[in-house]
């Protein structure tokens, strides 16, 4: 998985639509295998970007849990604590 793709299930408050198109163009990256598709490719690559955060969103949308929701600055500055630690020198 790509570590650029984050989760966006159960956080306060929910994620938004840019999150999610960033999200799909990350999965539609590294499935292709490239940043900038070519001119022949821009238009299938541009349609799965779409496809993808719309079948995101729906995702989402219909996801339930438990669980109380997460706090983005809790959970980014764990993120951050867990960096420092691997790249530590």
């Amino acid at each position: 998985m790509c570590r650029n793709i984050r989760t966006l299930h159960n956080f306060e408050p929910p994620a938004t639509s840019d999150e999610v198109q960033a999200a799909a163009l990350q999965y539609v990256r590294k499935v292709s295998g490239t940043t900038k598709p070519s001119a022949v490719n821009q238009a299938a690559f541009d349609a799965a970007v779409l496809e993808i955060a719309h079948v995101t969103q729906h995702l989402l949308d219909h996801l339930t849990t438990s669980a109380p929701p997460k706090n983005r600055e809790i959970e980014a500055a764990k993120a951050r604590e867990r960096a420092q630690k691997r790249y530590a020198a």
